[in-house]
């Protein structure tokens, strides 16, 4: 075993250096420590409009990079900055060009104004890592794309040569710091795990087979495959288990979200008392998952009535101890401490879980927030039936998940 620790370390601030750049990293951290932020996106309206940094922590006022350089060829080169922006401000564009020169015009005119490094780009490639669970030999480590509010883990557990990995819900596009912190924690990467066929995001599942030269299994529910699943992968039933060093992981199916939504629970001795719950779309620290994103509008009410049924017969008749870990979160500050995780007994007062069945499927099937951007191209995708790029893929899933109710 290894002390090595993956997880990130304090946010730090954003004033004294004016004109200067913040990571995005930096600025993750302070937003999901509560901290708030103001943000001056330079890109054109329709592009903000799609997407920009956003949360309950964040000012964001969108003026396009064009108006200041209008405003510094008239020597007012503050003229179009709002009034009531507090500083310091955070100056953002799409690749952190446009944004550093109007940093450095508002710096030099006497305005604390930071350049976000790398801009929307950066943005959207940072991960942050927080610690799950640390007991003993166990590690659950979490990692949060503040972009889009995905939620991946990664299980450690055992000792020695026996040390193994699992990680749950993983992104394309980290797959490679997965690999290399199960590496650095001493473990052997066994199983790259999907709770469900993602519509927000290209999953990792294959992308980390393949960074592990096929050492870990790509492993995603049963009902993939009358989803059209069309790669080899190991196929999780419902009671089906995955060890891991010591400790196992067993499947629940928790339909609702998709078909083949599957809830999985890492144990170590009794598989009735899990340690975490792992719900990936099922269920949230602060909502559900909408249902139509499989069935359409169709098949909306038929899914959240089995959501229903996998909420209440199924992970709320858990212990009320155990430890909720979801697949999204609604609002970077919306972490308890650094992780995005509660127990069960504080997610079960959510007030749609109070509602009847009638009640719960009229809410749940019903004012359904935009669907996210290119899910059926992303669906196809992770079954196998469609073939993107890297860069493809990477644009294929910017913006908000929109995965919840």
């Amino acid at each position: 075993m290894t002390d090595a620790d993956p997880t990130d370390a304090a946010a730090g601030g954003l004033g004294g250096d004016p004109g200067g750049e913040v990571a995005p990293e930096t600025l993750a951290r302070l937003l999901r420590d509560g901290e708030r932020v103001s943000v001056l996106d330079v890109r054109d309206r329709p592009e903000f409009e799609a997407w920009h940094v956003d949360g309950r922590g964040v000012d964001a006022r969108n003026v396009p990079h064009v108006r200041f350089v209008a405003a510094g060829a008239r020597g007012e080169p503050t003229a179009p900055l709002p009034d009531d922006l507090p500083e310091p401000i955070v100056v953002v564009c799409g690749r952190g060009e446009a944004s550093a020169d109007t940093a450095t015009r508002l710096a030099a005119a006497g305005v604390d104004a930071v350049n976000l490094a790398g801009g929307m780009d950066a943005w959207a490639e940072t991960s942050l890592a927080a610690s799950l669970v640390r007991r003993g030999d166990l590690r659950v480590i979490q990692y949060q794309r503040p972009s889009s509010g995905c939620l991946a883990a990664l299980v450690v557990a055992g000792g020695g040569a026996d040390r193994e990995a699992l990680v749950v819900d993983p992104l394309r596009a980290f797959a490679d710091r997965y690999v290399a912190d199960a590496a650095d924690l001493g473990a052997t990467l066994r199983y790259a795990v999907d709770t469900h066929v993602h519509a927000d995001h290209v999953s990792g599942v294959r992308a980390v087979r393949e960074a592990t030269d096929g050492v870990a299994e790509a492993v995603l529910p049963a009902g993939a495959s009358e989803r059209g699943l069309e790669f080899e992968a190991t196929l999780l039933a419902d009671g089906d288990t995955l060890a891991v060093g010591d400790a196992t992981v067993s499947a629940m199916h928790t339909p609702g979200h998709t078909s083949e939504s599957t809830t999985l629970r890492l144990h170590r001795d009794d598989p009735d008392a899990a340690d975490v719950v792992f719900t990936g779309d099922t269920l949230f620290l602060r909502s559900v998952g909408r249902p139509d994103l499989e069935a359409g509008d169709d098949g909306a009410r038929d899914l959240a009535d089995r959501a229903y049924d996998s909420l209440h017969r199924r992970l709320l008749a858990l212990p009320a101890d155990t430890l909720v870990a979801p697949g999204h979160f609604a609002d970077i500050s919306d972490a308890r401490g650094d992780a995005y995780a509660a127990p069960l007994s504080a997610v079960a007062e959510l007030d749609v879980l109070a509602l009847d069945r009638a009640a719960f499927v009229d809410r749940v099937a019903s004012s359904l927030p935009p669907r996210p951007a290119n899910f059926e191209r992303i669906v196809a995708t992770n079954l196998g039936l469609e073939t993107m790029a890297d860069e493809e893929a990477f644009e294929a899933e910017l913006g908000p998940n929109n995965c919840a109710v």
